[in-house]
């Protein structure tokens, strides 16, 4: 790689040479191009001033003709607007006679219309008023035979009305009559019907009492004799719980001896876990020190090993070993080798180190080789090597402890930097120390394993030992349920048994009072129903009630339709007299406004005959007036013509010298443009000129009429083209930037690279060992991970399996690790079995039994590690109260059996009446709560005092 990188460098200074040659030929013709273009740029500007000037001369003359012809044209124009003028006033005036004529023909056509229309109206206005009093004429012949239809009305009426109340009387009497049937009929039936429901009910109340009370004389007989078998099985229940109770507590105080001794070994086992593993932390420590402190000291054993490597130096004077020597440290003793030590006797006459000076030889083992040296080089303090340095001879050195060096011939070295070969000897010193370290703690560790194995061992035994006990307790507790449980039932039927014994010598002297009452009853009520009066004959004479009263009604109905008629007509003949007299004064106010209307018809007639006659004259009078206007317009239209002619053979001529003002200003303006652009060709040539000779002195830092001898260019030679020399420096520059970077450092980058590859090495080395490391600490805490949570599964399924037979009062359930042989991984199942279930799952039970499941899994954690409180939030809402008794039997278990205070927020009376205080919130105001406690166990003693 580095002969690649030198050849790269040797091509890239060759084409640096061409590069600059080509670029000095180009900026040369460059250069002789800018100045050519001056010169042409100059010549331009010159003709084109000159014609600048002649344009101007044109440009002034047209100008003045232009102006001439313009001043002329503002009177011709107000000569044109004038005739002009003229003609549009006098067509006006003939437009506004020919509106006149017009409207003068429109308004006699239509007085005429209106004079003819008028004569129309009066005829009909006549003819209306004559209908109108026809119609007068019939309203009154009207009138008169109604009025005299109306004569004896009112005792016709009189007559009607007397009838109408009569029928209405004797409808009266019927129907009151009827009603007094109808209420003495219905009443006697109903009481009947009464009396007769009342003896069935009374005879069928009083064969359900007998047939009940036959069912309880045979229930209460049966009963007696179950409680006699149940009082001597309870005897027996009692005697069998005392026995396990007290086979329990022998065998839970040995389990408590047995966790003892557990948590002691446990206890003994972790001291000397961490101490183990504190020894193998700390031996790893030491053994990942002494891996990299003996990989940097490895060398290449390729070549003839230094004289470092045979030389040991005492602590703490190994920089000032290394200041001694310096570079001279890493030749061999080899003498085959180009450079190498070789040993030189001592003379007699070597000079001795100043008074009071140590020899560094008295802190050094090395070769004989070094010996004549290191007698010559002493050990001082850093104020002692300035004073001290002119008294050296020849060959002599002073230097510290720190790598300070002062030379006999006046050389002074600072040891602010420790150097390589004081680092590789503090770092022998170093590995010697750990291998020493690394022995001790080696064996220190073995102890602490061989501690470690016996009380695991040991501590193994005891756990051995413990879950042995806890499972006989968990047997002896199991059978201590059974029997109580067993003792509880048989209490419970002793107590349902003597319970429905009251309850059936109750309900038996109740049931024979209740016959007897029923009997006498019914007795009572077919009595009544038999002296009761016959129904039948009731039941006719009130129909023949009725049919009198249903013809009565309808001869009421006859009477009230004959006298509504006759009120009817005589009020129909009243409102068409008023009707009649409304008719005949609308009728007489039309005939008056006809005859007014015809009176105003004749006058507007009359008006519009006199208008048309003042207007018969002014249509001829017009005609003359519009033959002498059209006269006028002949003149006046002639002299606007010859007007128009004289302006605009005035805006001819001025047209012509604009024109001509305006083609020579536009060939002035082109002429002052042509000159702008000419100097800003010079302008830009000279800049461009400029700006070459700039670059030339930036890029070449020549003067631009010596770039032909860099360019080897010869004097009188054609010139090479300037596109060809770009084409070819740009070839140049296009295959140095292909040649990419040249690294001139190559050897010392190589060593750099090396050295980090040994870093990261020893790195990587050192990450590898701190990785087993921890894989170690890992597994083992993974291992003591898994022995306690085994250990505390283990607990929590012995109490789970004891609550949850308590609680439901027999059955079976256990917690089954699932999904992976790990402990760490596996997954917890519930797997229960109620008593006459199969076993199943928790998902599969009824909500309650998940509930009391739930609660024995809790207590079965909060027995393992109690708390001194413990709330429980409504966790009976779900029970029966079957199983409220069961939790509040636990509950006062677990308050017996441990010291925790439980806190149970609960609306069920049962659990209410279970707990020592109770506390809630009333509100004795409105807006205003009070917390309210009751102490139960008080008052239960105060209850037994009293």
């Amino acid at each position: 790689g580095l002969k690649r990188q030198a050849r790269q460098a040797t091509r890239y200074r060759g084409l640096s040479g061409e590069i600059r040659k080509a670029e000095a030929a180009a900026f040369y013709l460059r250069w002789l191009a800018a100045g050519t273009a001056v010169k042409e740029a100059e010549a331009v500007l010159a003709a084109a001033a000159t014609l600048l000037e002649e344009q101007a001369t044109n440009q002034a003359r047209s100008a003045r003709d232009h102006a001439v012809a313009a001043a002329a044209l503002p009177a011709l124009r107000d000569r044109a607007a004038a005739a002009g003028a003229t003609v549009q006033r006098l067509a006006i005036e003939g437009q506004q006679l020919e509106g006149e004529e017009r409207r003068a023909r429109e308004r006699i056509a239509d007085l005429r219309g209106r004079i003819a229309q008028s004569e129309a109206d009066i005829a009909r206005e006549r003819q209306i008023a004559a209908e109108h009093r026809q119609m007068m004429e019939r309203l009154a012949e009207e009138e008169g035979s109604l009025r005299a239809a109306d004569e004896g009305t009112e005792a016709r009426e009189a007559e009607a009305l007397g009838a109408v109340r009569a029928a209405e009387a004797a409808l009266g009497e019927a129907e009151r009559k009827v009603g007094e049937a109808t209420t003495e009929t219905a009443a006697l039936r109903a009481r009947r019907d009464t009396l007769a429901a009342a003896a069935r009910n009374a005879a069928t109340r009083a064969e359900l009492s007998r047939n009940e009370l036959a069912g309880v004389e045979r229930e209460l007989g049966a009963s007696g004799a179950r409680a006699s078998e149940d009082a001597a099985r309870l005897t027996t229940a009692r005697e069998g719980v005392a026995e396990a109770e007290t086979s329990l507590a022998a065998i839970e105080e040995t389990a408590h001896s047995a966790e003892a001794y557990t948590l002691k070994t446990a206890e003994a086992e972790k001291v000397a876990r961490e101490a183990r593993l504190l020894a193998e932390r700390k031996l790893g420590d030491v053994d990942a020190e002494r891996r990299a402190v003996a990989r940097l000291l490895q060398r290449d054993t390729t070549g003839a090993a230094p004289i470092i490597d045979k030389v040991t130096v005492d602590p703490a004077y190994e920089r000032a070993f290394a200041a001694a020597l310096g570079e001279d440290l890493d030749a061999p003793l080899e003498t085959n080798s180009p450079v190498h030590w070789r040993e030189i006797a001592a003379l007699p006459d070597d000079a001795a180190l100043p008074a009071g000076v140590e020899a560094l030889a008295n802190h050094v083992r090395a070769p004989r080789e070094l010996a004549r040296l290191l007698v010559q080089v002493g050990v001082v303090s850093a104020e002692d090597g300035g004073r001290l340095q002119g008294a050296l001879r020849p060959g002599q050195m002073l230097v510290t402890r720190s790598g300070d060096l002062w030379r006999w011939d006046g050389f002074v070295a600072s040891g602010d930097a420790p150097t390589a070969a004081a680092e590789r000897l503090a770092n022998r010193n170093r590995l010697a120390a750990l291998d020493a370290d690394a022995e001790t703690l080696r064996a220190k560790a073995a102890e602490a394993k061989a501690a470690f194995e016996t009380e695991a061992s040991r501590a193994a035994s005891a756990r051995l030992a413990e879950q042995e006990s806890r499972r006989f307790a968990r047997d002896a507790r199991a059978k201590l349920d059974i029997a109580r449980s067993a003792l509880a039932e048989l209490e419970r039927n002793l107590s349902r048994v003597s319970t429905r014994a009251a309850a059936l010598a109750e309900a038996k002297a109740r049931l024979e009072k209740a016959v007897a009452e029923s009997e006498a009853a019914a007795n009572e009520a077919r009595e009544e129903l038999t002296a009761l009066p016959d129904l039948q004959a009731g039941e006719t004479a009130l129909a023949t009630l009725r049919a009198d009263v249903a013809e009565i009604r309808a001869r009421v109905m006859e009477a009230r339709m004959a006298h509504d008629g006759i009120r009817r007509e005589t009020a129909a003949r009243r409102a068409r007299l008023g009707a009649i007299a409304e008719e005949r004064g609308n009728w007489l106010a039309r005939a008056d406004k006809a005859e007014a209307q015809v009176v105003a018809l004749g006058e507007r007639r009359g008006e519009a005959e006199t208008e048309l006659a003042a207007l018969a004259e002014r249509p001829a009078a017009i005609a003359l007036e519009r033959q002498k206007l059209l006269s006028a317009i002949s003149a006046a239209e002639a002299a606007r013509s010859e007007a128009q002619e004289a302006l605009l053979a005035g805006e001819a001529a001025e047209a012509e010298a604009g024109k001509a003002a305006r083609a020579g200003l536009e060939q002035l303006s082109s002429a002052r443009e042509e000159r702008v652009r000419a100097e800003e060709r010079r302008l830009a040539a000279e800049e461009r000129r400029n700006e070459i000779v700039a670059r030339i002195g930036e890029a070449m830092d020549r003067e631009p009429h010596t770039l032909a001898e860099i360019a080897e260019l010869k004097p009188g030679a054609p010139l090479p083209d300037l596109g060809a020399v770009e084409g070819k420096l740009e070839r140049l520059r296009d295959e140095r930037e292909r040649l990419g970077g040249v690294n001139l450092q190559a050897d010392t980058e190589a060593q750099e690279v090396t050295q980090r590859r040994d870093t990261l090495v020893a790195e990587r080395d050192d990450l590898i060992a701190a990785i087993q490391r921890l894989r170690q600490a890992i597994l083992s805490l993974n291992q003591e991970g898994r022995e306690r949570l085994l250990a505390a599964f283990s607990v929590v399924d012995g109490h789970f399996r004891r609550l949850f037979t308590h609680l439901f009062g027999g059955g079976s359930a256990e917690l089954q690790l699932t999904e992976s042989d790990d402990p760490l991984q596996a997954g917890l199942e519930i797997v229960a079995k109620p008593p006459g279930k199969k076993p199943q799952t928790m998902t599969l039970l009824s909500g309650g039994e998940q509930a009391l499941t739930a609660m024995s899994l809790i207590f079965a954690v909060f027995l393992t590690n109690p708390a001194p409180i413990c709330v429980l939030d409504e966790v009976d809402a779900p029970l029966d109260d079957a199983n409220v008794e069961r939790f509040c039997n636990l509950l006062d278990e677990m308050a017996r059996s441990t010291d925790t205070r439980f806190v149970v927020i609960t609306h069920h009376p049962v659990t209410m009446s279970r707990m020592t205080r109770l506390f809630g919130v009333t509100m004795v105001e409105r807006g205003v709560s009070q917390l309210v406690s009751v102490d139960l166990a008080t008052a239960e003693r105060f209850r037994e005092t009293a």
